[in-house]
């Protein structure tokens, strides 16, 4: 019903979400001192999302580092929506990574390895 907005700070990325397109966008790093009250909204507009709309879901993530306990939550992010493609929902997930940061594309083929839905990792450049 609405879009989500949170502004990049040093310690956690930018966040938009557009439910008119179905789009979740993160970009930068993420080490927020507490993790959960800064995923808190970012999982609930995805819950809302998937349980009010039938329309297809896609992330676009371009993060660069990530602490545990963002990996936790993104963890979180992304059963949810493998619960949303294991009952047939439209769901995908395309990590742009850094050429110089091999790193990140290690820690998002990680992630890919436990998803069924479409997990695309892909390098960027600026």
């Amino acid at each position: 019903m609405t879009d989500l907005n949170i502004a990049a700070t040093q310690s956690t990325p930018q966040v938009t979400a557009i439910w008119a397109g179905g789009v979740l966008k993160m970009e930068g790093d993420s080490y927020p001192e507490n993790s959960c009250q800064f995923f808190m909204p970012v999982i609930s507009w995805v819950k809302e999302y998937l349980s009010e709309s039938t329309a297809p879901l896609h992330l676009n993530l371009r993060l660069l580092y990530l602490n545990t306990s963002s990996v936790k939550a993104m963890m979180d992010i992304f059963d949810l929506i493998e619960e949303a493609f294991v009952k047939g929902r439209d769901v995908a997930v395309t990590w742009f990574y850094d050429p110089e940061n091999e790193r990140v594309a290690e820690l998002a083929g990680e992630f890919k390895e436990d998803c069924t839905f479409p997990f695309a990792i892909q390098k960027h450049s600026e």
